[in-house]
């Protein structure tokens, strides 16, 4: 794991501030001798925090007038997005937000997978169904969690198209972290394997249209179990 570094800090500390509602959008960020002194950290810091910002769209420049906070729509910063989204009582909009992003892009993947998958990327798939199956009757949690990733990383390879593995590498940590929490229900885990196997099945057809159809299905069930098993069981649902 990386160290973090001043810079990192003070990213997080003026993101919070925006999130709190101490800068409001369109409000200017404070001079940065004031933002120096407030987080004891020199102006070159600032600096750079700021640039980091600004290109994430968290903040903008009005040439002439200064640095501005972005309204949270324009952000494009993953980290940011996702801390947004989940402040306060909003958490569940994060795990639904990425179950559609998750079916609009790999219904695609699983037509694509149908027409490009090797022998290689079915014997993954089989073996993490496999080891999803093992891990659901052993009660291993993140093992599950970590071969239903798997499962969906092969299908991705399987389409053959690099940029969508690249995009999904980005939101690792945050896919991890609504997978482990939907997975966390054995009957969702059983509703998975069961997924998977038909997800699998019809890609190896060669049925493009198929497959597209059958991750759909899978991508609506997800969607079924969250909304049974997990937001209805939440404090505030």
């Amino acid at each position: 794991m990386a160290r973090r570094t001043l810079v990192d800090d003070l990213v997080d500390g003026l993101l919070d501030d925006i999130l709190d509602g101490k800068l409001k959008a369109h409000d200017a960020i404070p001079p940065e001798a004031d933002i120096a002194k407030a987080y004891s950290v020199s102006r070159l810091t600032v600096r750079e925090a700021l640039k980091v910002l600004r290109a994430q769209n968290i903040l903008y420049v009005k040439a002439g007038r200064g640095t501005f906070v972005n309204p949270s729509d324009n952000w494009t910063g993953l980290d940011a997005i996702f801390k947004a989204a989940s402040h306060g009582n909003a958490a569940d909009q994060v795990s639904v937000g990425l179950i559609e992003m998750r079916r609009m892009v790999e219904t695609g993947a699983a037509s694509l997978a149908a027409k490009r998958h090797t022998p290689e990327h079915a014997e993954q798939m089989r073996q993490c169904i496999e080891d999803m199956k093992r891990f659901h009757e052993s009660g291993d949690l993140d093992r599950f969690v970590e071969a239903d990733i798997a499962f969906h990383d092969a299908v991705l390879k399987a389409s053959g198209n690099p940029f969508v593995r690249a995009l999904f590498a980005q939101l690792g940590q945050l896919l991890y972290i609504t997978r482990r929490e939907t997975s966390a229900v054995p009957e969702i885990q059983l509703h998975a394997i069961e997924h998977h196997q038909k997800v699998m099945d019809s890609i190896l057809t060669g049925d493009a249209e198929l497959s597209r159809r059958v991750m759909d299905d899978h991508m609506e069930q997800t969607y079924r179990d969250y909304e049974r098993y997990v937001h209805q069981h939440q404090p505030d649902a």
